[in-house]
């Protein structure tokens, strides 16, 4: 038979591991608890960075129709000078024209004034 002294010590050391059994559960437990908590948190800052991001690009959306707008008054304005661009172009095409004509008659005279010059030359001898 097991004597009171045996089972007492076998009674204490029982709960002593039942205690620490107990106080490691309870440790783990807030450990895990702790781990989910900061896991909570940074669920929560991610969720409004997302949101504040969101927001950011709302108004991205605002500015790009906006721009949308100006550009659609800027192609209209561009066609209303399509007459004017083509005027222009005529113009210069002209006028290159008319600098080939002046350069041509420029050469004409050169020579016409060499011929004239050589005829005075040549009268006063005779």
């Amino acid at each position: 038979m097991a004597t009171p002294a045996k089972e007492e010590a076998a009674a204490g050391k029982s709960d002593e591991l039942a205690d620490s059994l107990a106080e490691l559960f309870t440790n783990v437990s807030l450990m895990v608890r702790g781990e989910l908590q900061g896991t909570n948190s940074q669920l929560a800052l991610l969720e409004k960075m997302n949101q504040r991001v969101a927001e950011e690009y709302n108004s991205y959306g605002d500015v790009a129709s906006g721009l949308r707008v100006f550009v659609e008054q800027l192609n209209e304005k561009n066609q209303g000078f399509e007459e004017y661009t083509s005027q222009i172009d005529a113009i210069d095409h002209q006028v290159t024209e008319f600098e080939a004509v002046v350069s041509m008659l420029d050469k004409h005279v050169s020579v016409l004034e060499k011929k004239v010059k050589s005829a005075y030359r040549i009268a006063p001898m005779q």
